[in-house]
């Protein structure tokens, strides 16, 4: 908690719990939407007589939308109220959810996911601002810890679940009913939220004022420059597209030019960007979790390719398969939210290592054991869960607990737009190197899991050095005041 928030405690919401398991559980149902539609794109393909380029659009379109309006969520949130915004965001999910299971072609399926990510983009910083509104101190550690157990299950359970909804439901129209789940469950979040979450003055007087238009313009047009093209590659976007990149590069700076001029001008910006100067921990945080959003995320595309082409595992064979990491990671998770508080950043490179121990365990053990890979990878996927665990939900406590509360929710959706660029690049970075090395091995797909796998530990082992020297720069602070300013408009 900040000095400024300091005395300004107010006996906290009796609600509060019950009103975070509720919006976890939307959030988890956002996020679940990331990875389960993996499963189904054969299915669909087949039913809508859809092209790969389409269906590549049906996942990367949903991923793209989401991380254009984040930062942007997030200010919405902190300016007209994160219970107003919530209940908004969440009740366009679940419309879209409805529109895309009910779609008849491949194009309004893909209108579909691109509305339902931008709903999910809107959705999902309510819950880190909602988190740092309603917690502080050891409970705001536990809170966290949960928000990272659910983080880390909807991305490591999607397969799971996506192969059990196409076992239930079976061709052809099993892969509607994975977009047609969230309607009941979303619904009753709906009603729930409604109840529960504490009502919050509107801040702002008027939104063409006050809001940051040409800010969120610059800002999701650089984020697209990046996500772009890397959802491409397969398609050859990273040669025809490369342009894109030295252009949001551009973009990037003129938006932080045009955000310090809304601060000289004492008007509110999209997002203050003195967050990532004068908040300690802050950037190191937040480049360390997009790291290690690049690093984790992949390898479940990867698995995914390995057990099912490469061992004709069915999907739900193959998501079980790596059940015992999203076990693990929910277990620590929780764990971990109690004790960051205590152990600070040596949880997070403590976690940081078990995972980097797990990836290249589970590289070795395809190596020793192909024909045996699913009972192999348990062990070491298990020792990477635990540590998954320990990085997530720690990392946000860490780099947002010197953050205004009043700034919280932009300050989560910059978090969440570095993960979403981590988690494109990553995906796009680790498939392409499993299809080059199982084209030039002849088909070796024990080789390409395995320096696939390597691939992602040193991306981890990078995120490990990041979590190293903050955990040595906080040594040398001890002591010190946490950098904090005066809000601006923006709060």
């Amino acid at each position: 908690m900040s000095t400024a928030e300091a005395g300004q405690r107010v006996e906290p919401d009796p609600r509060r719990w019950k009103a975070l398991a509720v919006t976890l559980t939307a959030g988890f149902m956002v996020l679940l939407d990331v990875s389960i539609v993996n499963v189904a794109l054969p299915s669909m393909q087949r039913d809508l007589g859809a092209s790969a380029g389409g269906m590549q659009w049906v996942v990367s379109g949903y991923a793209l939308t989401f991380g254009l309006v984040l930062v942007a969520g997030g200010r919405l949130g902190d300016a007209l109220g994160r219970r107003r915004m919530f209940l908004f965001a969440l009740t366009g999910f679940v419309l879209t959810s409805a529109l895309a299971g009910a779609a008849p072609t491949e194009l309004l399926l893909i209108l579909a996911r691109l509305l339902q990510g931008v709903a999910g983009g809107l959705l999902t910083p309510q819950n880190t601002g909602l988190i740092q509104e309603l917690f502080s101190g050891p409970e705001r550690g536990r809170a966290f810890g949960m928000f990272g157990a659910t983080v880390g299950l909807s991305t490591a359970v999607g397969p799971v679940l996506g192969g059990v909804i196409l076992a239930a439901f079976g061709d052809p129209d099993g892969w509607r009913w994975v977009f047609f789940v969230n309607i009941p469950i979303g619904a009753l979040a709906l009603v729930l939220a409604a109840r529960l979450l504490p009502k919050s003055p509107r801040r702002l007087r008027g939104l063409g004022s006050e809001l940051d238009f040409v800010g969120a313009l610059l800002l999701g047009l650089a984020v697209a420059g990046v996500l772009f093209p890397v959802m491409e590659a397969e398609q050859g976007g990273l040669t025809g597209l490369w342009w894109m990149f030295p252009l949001a590069v551009l973009l990037g700076a003129v938006f932080v030019w045009w955000e310090r001029r809304l601060v000289r001008l004492e008007r509110a910006p999209l997002l203050d960007v003195r967050l990532f100067t004068s908040v300690r921990g802050f950037t190191s945080g937040a480049t360390l979790g997009s790291v290690y959003f690049c690093a984790f995320t992949g390898i479940w595309l990867v698995f995914a390719m390995f057990f099912q082409q490469g061992l004709g595992y069915t999907p739900l064979e193959s998501g079980l398969a790596v059940t015992p990491f999203a076990v693990g990671s929910a277990v620590s998770s929780v764990v971990a939210g109690r004790l960051v508080e205590r152990w600070g950043r040596r949880l997070t490179v403590t976690g940081l290592t078990m995972v980097v121990v797990g990836m290249v365990g589970s590289g070795v053990a395809v190596l020793l054991f192909p024909q045996h890979a699913g009972f192999a990878v348990a062990l070491p996927l298990l020792i990477g869960g635990l540590g998954g665990g320990m990085v997530i939900s720690p990392n946000t406590t860490l780099t947002l607990e010197c953050v205004p509360t009043a700034m919280a929710g932009v300050a989560g959706g910059a978090l969440q737009t570095g993960q979403r660029i981590g988690t494109a690049i990553g995906t796009a970075l680790l498939a392409s190197v499993f299809h080059a090395v199982v084209t030039g091995s002849g088909e070796d797909y024990p080789v390409a899991l395995a320096v696939s796998m390597g691939c992602a530990a040193a991306l981890t082992a990078v995120a490990l050095g990041l979590g190293v020297f903050e955990l040595r720069r906080r040594r040398v602070a001890v002591g010190e005041a946490p950098s904090v300013f005066v809000d601006s408009p923006s709060g």
